[in-house]
């Protein structure tokens, strides 16, 4: 009699206690991070593991975020090639989050903004249609090129994140951008030291789509 109540009590816990287990189980589930970017995600000129994208794996690590990153950036990648190349990147990977750091070098190349919004947003509805939720990385460009040029690019990234319900991380590059030493010769690219920082950017709007239940 005495087993039978102590069985009785154990399931009764069991019970009590199942969708606990579940939640947390939803939250330990491994997610896939794919990250569509330029040289500045590539790592140019640095020593492979030291830009911003290792660093976010790493950060994972330490906090116990069970996620695979899919490092998929190219060095001198426009919003053309990535969504090119995006379709077959989602089939393969199935990631649950898409950062999507480009545009860059459409501006430094001064291409129709009219073409990298239309990218965008194509590359934005890839992504929700397979399931992913997508971060917008905003960029930058001096003010050599103009303005009004400059302006249009820059409200781009927050435009299209508004309208499509996507995260959005509003600069990568803010709090170094306007610090000459931590640029490579080139006066483009990032050396090592401003990662950290470029990760810090990234990092407060990235961990709530990994830690969403929802995919």
């Amino acid at each position: 009699m005495y087993r039978d109540a102590c069985l009785s009590i154990a399931l009764a816990l069991m019970c009590s206690l199942a969708p606990a287990i579940a939640h947390a189980a939803s939250h330990s589930a491994s997610k896939t991070v794919l990250v569509l970017g330029d040289s500045l995600s590539a790592e140019y000129g640095l020593a492979r593991g030291t830009g911003w994208v290792a660093l976010m794996e790493h950060r994972l690590q330490e906090k116990k975020i069970i996620a695979r990153v899919i490092n998929a950036s190219i060095s001198g990648e426009t919003t053309s090639g990535g969504k090119a190349r995006l379709d077959k990147l989602l089939t393969q990977y199935q990631p649950d989050v898409v950062i999507i750091e480009l545009g860059g070098n459409d501006a430094l190349r001064g291409l129709a903004l009219g073409a990298s919004e239309t990218n965008f947003r194509d590359m934005v509805a890839m992504s929700n249609k397979a399931k992913a939720k997508v971060l917008l990385v905003g960029m930058q460009i001096p003010p050599n090129y103009g303005r009004d040029y400059t302006e249009r690019f820059f409200s781009l990234y927050g435009k299209i994140a508004k309208e499509s319900k996507s995260a959005l991380v509003p600069f990568l590059l803010q709090g170094v951008a306007d610090q000459p030493q931590l640029f490579q010769p080139d006066r483009i690219h990032l050396i090592a030291d401003a990662h950290p920082a470029m990760l810090d950017n990234v990092w407060p709007h990235l961990l709530p789509l990994l830690t969403s239940n929802t995919k």
